[in-house]
């Protein structure tokens, strides 16, 4: 990009962070030790101190290399495995489903609720209940004779993502899988610190949450993320399943008493780690959270007051729980000479970096070759990828720059409006 151009995201780091990657490089350990295990352990009471008095005070966190790490091992912990089916929204990252198939189970997807960019509780109800009955994860097509398409098998857990920061219906979700034996697994990668209304976060409802610390997230390590759960089982197993199923940790083995070269290995486990000078930034960037969610609030106020009356623009639902990792505009094609892709690349000529979350999984060659799918077959789904963008929304933008990406999309929709 041109020095003056507007990325469509840049970390927030300064001094604080500096000064902590070189206190783990001169300690000279530098991989998985005393920072991670901090990490972990501030990260669990940053997720305890609004419920103190709840079962949520008994989290354990597990820092690990990628949120597509730590879903892994929250699946393959809650027992995931071939002939069990995994539903998940067609409106998400890779991650989400190819974890899945990491450990031989089937993805059945389902689509968005309308007007929202969430995984809709009803269609996960019924597609629940039809794979309960021994059918097809989705009903025939029109004028068709079969008995249904997808996947077929034990619908064993559900996935779903609090897209952009802002919370999934969790009380549905967890009421309709609780009642059914399905296990809840949220895909919080966008969700830090998002809040729920009863004062609980994000990622720390179901049976284990997922964050990440990716170079765009709300918080980040460069590379990282975090497995939550409050589930004893679940985490004696990702504690083992985390380092290739040794049944001591790097840091035990070189600190204890016990001679420091000898192990067991009790499983074939992963090598999902997070090291120590990665942890290390975590925990800066951890103390500041609340900095940095207040920095993305401001900027996603500046695009609401803009957009809002802008008839060929749809700003996002929010809410006061919204962690704003995204920013996710409408386009309305309709109203305007050109379509999504073409506003973007006039984005991109006016130096302004955008991206778009997501293309549909479903939309995919590989899920559609392996379930039989069609695009339109979750609807919902496939209007959101054809009108949405995600704009600039990263901790540390100026006012003049938030202004000047602004001033882009109105010069671009008056420009081209029909």
């Amino acid at each position: 990009m041109a020095d003056n151009d507007i990325p469509f995201a840049l970390p927030y780091m300064g001094t604080q962070e500096e000064e902590a990657v070189l206190r783990v490089l001169r300690s000279g350990w530098l991989t998985t030790g005393k920072e991670a295990l901090a990490f972990e352990k501030e990260f669990s009471a940053f997720l305890w101190g609004p419920v103190r008095n709840s079962p949520q005070a008994e989290l354990q966190s597990f820092a690990v290399n990628s949120a597509t790490s730590g879903l892994h091992l929250a699946l393959e912990a809650s027992g995931i495995g071939p002939g069990d089916v995994v539903l998940v929204p067609s409106f998400t990252f890779a991650s989400t489903a190819e974890v899945v198939r990491y450990l031989k189970a089937d993805v059945a997807f389902v689509d968005t609720a309308p007007g929202t960019f969430h995984l809709d509780p009803n269609a996960l109800e019924r597609t629940i209940d039809r794979l309960s009955r021994g059918l097809p994860a989705y009903p025939p097509r029109k004028n068709s004779r079969d008995t249904g398409f997808g996947p077929r098998g034990k619908p064993k857990a559900a996935l779903p993502v609090h897209y952009g920061g802002l919370p999934c219906d969790m009380g549905r979700i967890m009421e309709i899988c609780r009642r059914r034996g399905v296990r809840v697994i949220e895909d919080a990668a966008h969700a830090f610190p998002s809040l729920l209304g009863d004062g609980r976060f994000a990622g720390a409802i179901g049976d284990a949450g997922v964050f990440s610390f990716y170079a765009t997230k709300t918080i980040t390590t460069g590379e990282g993320g975090m497995v939550v759960t409050g589930d004893p089982d679940i985490a004696k197993r990702i504690s083992i399943m985390r380092l290739h199923g040794i049944d001591r940790t790097v840091w035990n083995r070189y600190t204890d008493n016990r001679a420091s070269w000898y192990y067991e290995i009790v499983e074939p486990g992963y090598k999902y780690n997070l090291p120590d000078i990665l942890a290390a930034i975590g925990r800066i960037q951890l103390q500041r959270a609340w900095e940095l969610f207040e920095m993305r609030k401001r900027i996603a106020a500046q695009y609401d007051e803009a957009f809002r009356d802008n008839p060929h623009l749809t700003i996002p639902p929010s809410g006061a729980g919204d962690a704003r990792h995204l920013y996710p505009l409408g386009i309305k094609s309709e109203t305007l000479t050109i379509d999504r892709d073409t506003f973007i690349d006039k984005l991109k000529e006016k130096g302004i970096g955008v991206s778009v979350h997501f293309i549909p999984l479903h939309i995919m060659p590989y899920y559609k070759k392996c379930y039989g799918l069609e695009a339109e077959d979750f609807p919902e789904s496939l209007k959101n990828f054809k009108k949405v963008i995600s704009l600039p929304i990263w901790p540390g933008m100026t006012s003049s720059q938030v202004e000047r990406v602004i001033d882009a999309l109105g010069s671009i929709c008056g420009e081209t409006a029909r």
